[in-house]
């Protein structure tokens, strides 16, 4: 079947990935950069939202476009509503996408519609790098109030270890602004009444594990399409793995689902993907949200893929076009289980190994369904991913599997030819740098992104 030609913003990573082996069939035009990788990213000097959205409208017009999508949290989402907006297409409203992005403020709704799934938010009352306000309890999350990839999300136990946590050396308050202003002209444009995302916000820590919901709305009806369950570092913010499908009952499925059609019916979300992050509280047993981000998570794909013969990607593709995605055919599905597994250093001086090329041959002869990605980075990067993040995530692998023990024999298997440990609790010990602080899962909050 021909189909119209979608404009794909900021398709990196992930979306490179699916996008191109759905380009025959889906005709495709691009626009954007990537954020991190020199020389693109030089384009954060100058970037302005509002111009970004109407060239792109505009050209993709006149590269025979009729409808724009993009998975991208930082910049892409709001890009591709702004575009949709400008061209009449199908899209996520403007506002909406504001709403989800400013975390505050979405903690402000989640408070008016689910209370019971949210939990104690504040501003936190300082600029970046200015002092830190005493009388703060502790342990608290910290997060910015729009930023992706967990960038400075993290718990902290102190007043000291928070001050430490918010300084920034030139460069980096220069990243951090350019990263945020776009974002922040259309707020003050938009929805004034959210108040700055120049800023950092504290949230109430939670234990508990974690899971992602992910759906799409048509019309204004929400529909769910699964839940993933993450697995973390013990004693640590850091993914380890997420697993597919969840083991999460049924009952609290749907009532995680309940709690994001509430939320995305009140921010007038009637339009596109959304991914909705929560926390099963072990002390009281609730679910709370950690956020709802109005985009795929990109990086479980290929997990639907493997387990319900779905292709999220294409879906995505089908839904720009104002085409429901429950009519698109589905495959037959090739694993019972899935996971993305996650591979990190936790020792900012300790050398990890890239695998060689004999190596990644011989992961693709012996795991022809295996996805890698691998991520090396200068000893600068690193450095800055140490203080960001905490860790340093230098690989990801997808397998499919007929059950969870003949997946984690066939990850065990992979990580050995790849010359990595095996992202299991078990041998989270063995891992480069890694120190346990507890069997229990993590404080499990404020993660900005459904991404390894």
């Amino acid at each position: 079947m021909k189909r119209n030609k979608t404009l794909v913003l900021f398709g990196y990573d992930w979306d490179r990935i699916e996008f191109k082996k759905l380009s025959r069939e889906w005709k495709q035009a691009h626009a954007g950069f990537d954020l991190f990788s020199f020389p693109s990213s030089a384009r954060l000097a100058w970037f302005d939202m509002e111009r970004f959205s109407s060239l792109a409208a505009l050209r993709a017009r006149v590269q025979g476009a009729r409808a724009v999508v993009s998975n991208h949290e930082q910049f892409g989402a709001l890009a591709a509503a702004l575009v949709a907006e400008k061209t009449g297409w199908p899209g996520t409203p403007v506002e909406a996408v504001l709403a989800c992005q400013h975390k505050l403020y979405a903690r402000e709704i989640l408070e008016r519609v689910a209370p019971e799934a949210n939990i104690p938010f504040r501003r936190l009352d300082a600029a970046y790098d200015a002092d830190i306000p005493e009388g703060l309890g502790y342990p608290t999350f910290v997060k910015p109030v729009k930023a992706a990839f967990s960038v400075l999300a993290r718990t902290v136990h102190s007043h000291q270890a928070l001050f430490d946590h918010t300084r920034f050396n030139r460069r980096e308050l220069w990243i951090i602004r350019h990263l945020v202003e776009p974002f922040e002209k259309i707020v003050r444009r938009r929805l004034p009444g959210a108040g700055t995302a120049h800023s950092l916000m504290l949230e109430e820590s939670l234990r508990g594990p974690q899971y992602c919901l992910d759906g799409y709305c048509i019309n204004g009806e929400v529909r769910r399409l699964g839940i993933v369950d993450a697995i973390m570092y013990p004693g640590t913010d850091a993914f380890m793995r997420w697993d597919y499908p969840s083991h999460l009952p049924d009952k609290l499925q749907e009532k995680a689902e309940a709690i994001a059609a509430r939320f995305l019916q009140e921010v007038g979300y009637t339009h596109g993907f959304f991914n909705m992050e929560f926390v099963l509280d072990e002390q009281s047993g609730q679910l709370k949200v950690i956020e709802c981000n109005p985009r795929m998570a990109a990086q479980f794909s290929d997990l639907y893929a493997r387990v319900d013969g779905v292709q999220l990607h294409e879906m995505a593709l089908a839904l720009s076009h104002g085409i429901d995605p429950a009519t698109l055919p589905t495959k037959e599905p090739t694993a019972a289980c899935a996971s993305s597994f996650v591979y990190r250093s936790f020792g900012q001086t300790v050398p990890v190994r890239m695998p060689t090329a004999s190596q990644r041959r011989a992961f693709s002869d012996t795991f022809p369904d295996g996805m890698l990605l691998q991520f090396p980075k200068s000893p600068g990067q690193i450095k800055r991913d140490f203080k960001w993040l905490g860790s340093y995530r230098f690989g990801i692998v997808h397998l499919g599997g007929d059950s969870p023990t003949d997946l984690a024999r066939r990850c065990e298997h992979a990580s050995s030819v790849l010359g990595w440990t095996a992202p299991y609790v078990e041998h989270a010990a063995d891992l480069p740098g890694f120190i346990r602080n507890g069997d229990a899962w993590p404080a499990a909050i404020g993660t900005e992104n459904a991404s390894g």
